[in-house]
C-alpha cells in the first residue's frame, strides 16, 4: 500500500513538472508555472521520505542536506542579481553534474543499497546507465565550471583555440565510449570508474572553451539538456522513476530550447558545440581587441534623444546585455511610460540569444514590471521597425549588427538580427566603441540615421527621463 501511495505522489509530481514546463513558456504563465514546479518538488520529497523502508537515520540526513542546501539557496536567492543569473544558471548545472558523479560513486560502493547488485557483481545493464550518468554528470560539471567562468569575467569570452583541437576532443569522446564499454564489461572496475570521470571532466573543459561568449545562451541551454540527460541516467540505475522523469523532462526541453535557438540564429547545434563564434583568424583577432581603421560616427547627447522621441509616433526599445550590466531596466520602463503619455506607441524587441542567457532580457522586463503585450520576439518585430520613428538600442550589439546579412566573411553572417536600421533613427547606448561578445565591429553604429549616445545605459537613460520631464 504504501508503496503504491508513493509512486502515485511521484505521477502527481511528474504531471505538475509538466504543467510547470508548460507554465514556464509564456511570461504571463512562468509565475504559476514556478509554483507548480515547487509544489511538484515538495510532494516529490515528501514522497522519498515515506517510502518503506527509509530509515530514521538516512531520513535524518536527507532532512539536514535539505536545510543546508535550502538554506544557502535561499542566501543565494536574496542576494544575487537579475544580471547576474546567467553565471548563478551555470553554476547550478554544475552542481548537477557532480550530484550525478557522487550519485553514481555511491551506486558503485554500495550497489546493495539500491538493489542492483553486491560489490564486484553489479548488473551489466546498471553498469551501461551508471557509466552513461557518470560522464554526462561529469562533462556538465566542468563544462558549466567553464561556462561560468566566461560570463562572470573570470575568464575571456573569446574562443579558446589551438592547432587539433577538434581531433583531440573526437579522440577523448572514441576514448571514453571504450573505457565505457571496458567498464561494463569487467563487472564495473573501480580504477575504470574514476579514469571515465578524469577523463569526462577534461572532455567538457575542452567542449566549452572554444565557443564563442555569443553562443552563450546556446551553451547555458545545452548544458542544462545535459544536467537533464545525467539525473535521468542514474535515475534508472538507482531505479528511481521520478528521477528518470525530471530528468527526461529537462534533458528534452533544454535541447528543444537549444535547437530552437541555433535556428534564431540560423546555425546547427553541431557548429556551435564544436567552435564557436570569432574562431576564424579576423574574428578571434576583433575578440582580442585588435585595433581597427577609425571611421566616422555620430554622437549626440540624451537631451538630443530626448528632443526627438518626444516627437515620434512609435518607439521600439531593444534592450540587450548592456542593460543588464547597469541594471537599467528599472529606468527603461519609466521613460517608456513617459513617451506613452506623450502618445507614442512603445514596444520591445527581444532575440533569441539577446544577453547571456535563453531569456534573459525577459527576465529583467519581467523584473521591472514591462507590461507583457508590450514585448515581441524577432519574427512578430522586425517588420515593424520600417514604421518606427525611433529604435532605441541599450548594448545589444551582435543582434543588430546588419553585417549578418551583408558580409559573408563575418563570424555572425547568417544570423537572423533585429532589423533595427530601418527605422527613421536609431539610438545606440553604449559606453564606448568596442566591439560586441562576438568580436565584430557592428555596421549599425557607422548609418547615417544612427546616432551614438555614450556612456552608461542608465545614467544616460535618466537623463533622457528628466528631459522628457522638462
Amino acid at each position: 500500500m504504501a508503496h503504491t501511495l508513493s509512486t502515485l505522489a511521484y505521477l502527481v509530481a511528474s504531471v505538475l513538472f509538466i504543467l510547470a514546463l508548460k507554465g514556464l513558456s509564456h511570461p504571463s504563465t512562468s509565475r504559476r508555472g514556478n509554483i507548480m514546479g515547487m509544489v511538484g518538488m515538495g510532494i516529490a520529497i515528501v514522497a522519498t521520505l515515506a517510502q518503506p523502508g527509509m530509515r530514521v537515520g538516512g531520513i535524518g540526513l536527507i532532512i539536514a542536506g535539505l536545510a543546508i542546501g535550502g538554506g544557502i539557496g535561499a542566501v543565494v536567492a536574496n542576494r544575487i542579481q537579475m544580471t547576474s543569473l546567467p553565471q548563478l544558471v551555470a553554476a547550478f548545472h554544475s552542481l548537477v553534474g557532480l550530484a550525478a558523479v557522487f550519485v553514481a560513486a555511491a551506486a558503485l560502493y554500495a550497489p546493495q543499497s539500491f538493489g542492483i547488485g553486491v560489490p564486484g557483481n553489479i548488473h551489466g545493464q546498471s553498469l551501461v546507465e551508471m557509466s552513461l550518468g557518470l560522464a554526462i554528470g561529469a562533462i556538465t560539471f566542468s563544462g558549466s565550471v567553464i561556462a561560468f567562468a566566461k560570463l562572470d569575467g573570470r575568464m575571456s569570452g573569446a574562443p579558446i583555440l589551438f592547432n587539433g583541437q577538434h581531433y583531440l576532443n573526437a579522440a577523448l569522446g572514441i576514448l571514453l565510449i571504450v573505457l565505457i564499454a571496458a567498464f561494463v564489461m569487467t563487472g564495473g572496475n573501480l580504477a575504470l570508474f574514476w579514469l571515465i570521470a578524469l577523463l569526462a571532466f577534461g572532455l567538457g573543459f575542452l567542449l566549452i572553451i572554444p565557443i564563442g561568449g555569443a553562443d552563450m545562451p546556446v551553451v547555458v541551454s545545452m548544458l542544462n539538456s545535459y544536467s537533464g540527460w545525467a539525473a535521468a541516467g542514474i535515475g534508472f540505475t538507482i531505479g528511481n522513476l521520478l528521477l528518470i522523469v525530471t530528468g527526461a523532462l529537462v534533458g528534452a526541453s533544454g535541447a528543444i530550447l537549444s535547437y530552437i535557438m541555433c535556428k534564431g540564429m540560423n546555425r546547427s547545434i553541431l557548429n556551435v558545440l564544436l567552435g564557436g563564434f570569432g574562431s576564424d583568424a579576423g574574428g578571434a583577432a576583433a575578440a582580442g581587441g585588435a585595433a581597427q581603421p577609425a571611421r566616422p560616427v555620430k554622437s549626440g547627447s540624451p537631451e538630443d534623444a530626448a528632443y526627438i522621441m518626444k516627437n515620434a509616433g512609435k518607439v521600439i526599445i531593444v534592450p540587450g546585455y548592456g542593460m543588464a550590466v547597469a541594471q537599467a531596466q528599472q529606468v527603461v520602463r519609466e521613460m517608456a511610460d513617459l513617451l506613452k503619455k506623450e502618445g507614442a506607441t512603445v514596444e520591445y524587441a527581444i532575440h533569441p540569444v539577446a544577453g547571456r542567457m535563453p531569456g534573459h532580457m525577459n527576465v529583467l522586463l519581467a523584473e521591472a514590471n514591462v507590461p507583457y503585450d508590450d514585448v515581441h520576439e524577432l519574427e512578430e518585430i522586425n517588420p515593424e521597425f520600417a514604421e518606427a520613428d525611433v529604435a532605441y538600442v541599450i548594448g545589444a550589439n551582435d543582434v543588430t549588427n546588419p553585417a549578418a546579412k551583408t558580409d559573408k566573411s563575418s563570424a555572425i553572417y547568417g544570423m537572423p538580427i533585429l532589423e533595427v536600421e530601418r527605422a527613421k533613427t536609431v539610438f545606440f547606448v553604449k559606453r564606448g566603441m568596442a566591439s560586441g561578445y562576438a568580436g565584430v565591429e557592428n555596421e549599425l553604429f557607422f548609418r547615417d540615421n544612427t546616432m551614438m549616445l555614450f556612456g552608461d545605459a542608465k545614467k544616460v537613460t535618466q537623463q533622457i527621463v528628466q528631459a522628457l520631464q522638462k
